[in-house]
């Protein structure tokens, strides 16, 4: 089972518009979309760009809002994945010493601590932290 990157939840939301990477549609296509999970912590950076962009095109932004509420929570209701006791306290083992960035660590403890395989085009990012990777920008599984 997978735990999504934040962006290769972006990637997938483009092929609404026939612009995702075909590698990761492919790859995407190749597994039961109920073995995807995404954490709160993606969810949250999405709100974030979200907003972000509200401050210069707020018709982009009320076009991803939708996106967020019409189709990403629905089509993930039940596998989205909380920032739980386990994986706080396992985000601090991939926060120090290394310094990984808090939120990359959150999702990377989220991953570990469900023994999912992380979904993500950043895949140096993740590097030394014991989890499982994969990038499928790169290659089909």
């Amino acid at each position: 089972m997978y735990l999504l990157d934040t962006n290769v939840i972006s990637e997938l939301r483009k092929a609404e518009k026939g612009r995702a990477d075909a590698q990761v549609m492919q790859w995407f296509a190749h597994i039961q979309s109920q073995q995807a999970y995404v954490s709160v912590i993606s969810l949250a950076e999405i709100q974030i760009g979200i907003l972000l962009l509200a401050r210069r095109d707020s018709q982009a932004a009320t076009t991803l809002q939708d996106w967020l509420e019409a189709r990403l929570l629905p089509e993930f209701a039940n596998r989205i994945l909380p920032l739980d006791s386990r994986a706080a306290l396992l985000s601090a083992q991939f926060h120090i010493p290394d310094k990984s960035p808090l939120n990359d660590a959150y999702i990377a403890a989220t991953a570990k601590a469900h023994g999912l395989t992380l979904v993500t085009r950043n895949v140096r990012d993740f590097e030394g932290l014991g989890i499982e990777v994969f990038n499928p920008f790169a290659a089909v599984r």
